[in-house]
């Protein structure tokens, strides 16, 4: 099944992640990026952690796309398993 777009969850600061999720029907699936492979996507200064949520959203295409292609591959992480993105994911 195709992965659908979920929603924005938070920006984790300690971690350095951002967490969103998308749907497989109508299973949610828990994913996350990096913050600094959202910096490197938008080639520009690091944005500040209040502005994290919209430079996901300039980004979420580009981001959902590489999740799905993700999950197509069943390349989950962690417990419960989920999709994490990093910037090597976004590297030709």
């Amino acid at each position: 099944m195709t992965l659908t777009s979920g929603r924005f969850i938070s920006h984790e600061y300690d971690r350095m992640v951002v967490r969103f999720s998308m749907h497989d029907g109508t299973r949610e699936i828990s994913c996350a990026i990096s913050t600094s492979a959202m910096d490197d996507l938008e080639r520009g200064p690091q944005v500040k952690p209040e502005q994290r949520e919209a430079q996901f959203t300039r980004l979420q295409d580009r981001i959902e796309a590489r999740a799905a292609s993700k999950y197509r591959a069943t390349e989950f992480e962690g417990t419960p398993p989920g999709i994490v993105l990093r910037g090597i994911d976004f590297r030709p």
